[in-house]
């Protein structure tokens, strides 16, 4: 469940997408959204509404020109210059995304099951009910010692990498070759602006409290957290906050530095990761500079979020 395969279901909406329209028609359309969102009493169904047409609208207005793997421009494709890399077993990346930042040619987040595959790092689209019931389920399935987000909770005291629990089983599924499947360890990465971190944030709290009947969620932080390469081409607001994928990279280090992890090869995909955003950035900086267009970009602060 990646990319824009991973969207299918949304060819079954009813709704009328009009990306492309211009002029009074499109005005006309857009008031017509506007009512249908309008006699939606029940908030759930308000975001999926909103949801499902921020993600059908990208999806028409990229076919054709985006590439449905890396979601750059056909010319731009970086597909062929990544290096694929198995992730430990013992744990699972789901991408938590807003629908504004889906398709968005700077995401981050994308790189992760470009490099480590749709199984170890999924896709869940904010606000896209399939979406959401396959990530909770696989949760309710490892259970909820299972399930950690990595979010700089100012609510509460954020627990640190070194608070991870692997159990026998967790440890063993990454050992054992052919062996028996054990539920993986779920890490969860709010993909999406910093400003709408705060809805992603609040909508997990909700189906956790839902779920398991707690009010706060187990959140982690890094303790070691090093500018991405990618802030040459979008700034972050704080010192503290990075891209997606340079979290999970962070991640991966952090878990290495665990001596019962140590036999793992986390560093080395920790390492996978930071050469796909190596060349992520390149492929924006060439397609800028063949623009005209400037290749820093100092005044703009919302971006993805860890």
């Amino acid at each position: 469940m990646a990319g824009i395969e991973s969207t299918g279901l949304l060819a079954k909406s009813r709704l009328d997408f009009s990306l492309n329209l211009q002029g009074d028609f499109k005005d006309v359309e857009d008031r017509k959204h506007r009512a249908v969102y309008e006699t939606l009493a029940d908030s759930d169904q308000k975001l999926q509404y909103y949801s499902a047409r921020q993600i059908g609208c990208r999806l028409l207005g990229s076919r054709g020109y985006l590439c449905q793997k890396c979601w750059l421009p056909m010319e731009d494709c970086m597909c062929s210059k990544l290096a694929p890399c198995n992730l430990w077993r013992g744990i699972r990346f789901w991408l938590y995304m807003h629908p504004k930042d889906f398709l968005r040619q700077n995401n981050t987040g994308k790189l992760l099951w470009q490099v480590f595959g749709i199984q170890a790092a999924s896709l869940c689209l904010f606000g896209i009910q399939e979406h959401e019931d396959i990530m909770w389920d696989a949760f309710q399935r490892s259970g909820k010692a299972k399930v950690s987000f990595l979010y700089p909770n100012k609510s509460a005291t954020p627990k640190s990498v070194n608070d991870l629990k692997f159990d026998d089983f967790t440890m063993n599924a990454g050992l054992q070759e052919g062996g028996v499947q054990h539920e993986p360890l779920n890490l969860v990465l709010l993909d999406g602006t910093w400003s709408n971190s705060a809805a992603l944030y609040r909508r997990l709290k909700e189906r956790w409290a839902a779920i398991w009947g707690e009010e706060d969620i187990p959140c982690i932080s890094l303790s070691m957290l090093s500018a991405s390469v990618m802030h040459k081409l979008r700034p972050q607001p704080a010192w503290d906050r990075t891209c997606t994928a340079a979290a999970a990279a962070g991640l991966l280090s952090e878990l290495h530095m665990r001596p019962e992890l140590s036999a793992f090869k986390l560093e080395e995909q920790a390492e996978a990761v930071e050469c796909s955003l190596d060349i992520l950035l390149d492929a924006l900086t060439v397609r800028r500079v063949r623009l005209g267009r400037s290749i820093t970009r100092k005044q703009r602060h919302r971006r993805d979020c860890i």
